[in-house]
């Protein structure tokens, strides 16, 4: 059994599924003023999640990463819960499918007319780079 004085239930939901479910040691995340580690009993907290990697270090060692194209975090003192639009398990990251997305993105940047389609570029192009440099890292950690 797991003892829960020493881990933090840990949910990471996209739009379309629950990605991860499961009780951890320790979560790390990109927060929107920058890297985020969250341990059990951590002091409540809501913020914005910024492109990037999920890191989950689950109760038996092993690590889940999960990429997520931005999104909200809540954190309780025994739970902490990521929402995204789009999140994606490390083990089904796609590098074709990023690379491709980050030269539509380059592409669409190019051609923006409007400071609407400049912004739309920009953030599509983030996402993709942050979804690379997920896929690197998640590579390297196997």
């Amino acid at each position: 059994m797991v003892d829960a004085t020493h881990t933090i239930h840990v949910d990471v939901v996209s739009a379309e599924e629950q990605i991860f479910s499961g009780e951890a040691r320790f979560v790390a995340l990109p927060g929107e003023a920058g890297e985020l580690g969250i341990y059990p009993r951590h002091t409540p907290l809501i913020t914005r999640v910024k492109p990037g990697s999920v890191r989950i270090e689950m109760a038996d060692g092993n690590e889940e990463f999960v990429f997520v194209a931005g999104g909200i975090l809540e954190v309780q003192p025994n739970k902490v819960t990521v929402l995204s639009d789009t999140a994606i398990r490390g083990k089904d990251l796609d590098e074709e499918k990023a690379n491709e997305a980050r030269l539509a993105a380059e592409e669409a940047l190019k051609n923006a007319k409007s400071d609407i389609d400049i912004a739309r570029a920009q953030s599509e192009l983030a996402i993709a780079v942050a979804e690379m440099a997920a896929l690197r890292r998640f590579i390297t950690k196997k």
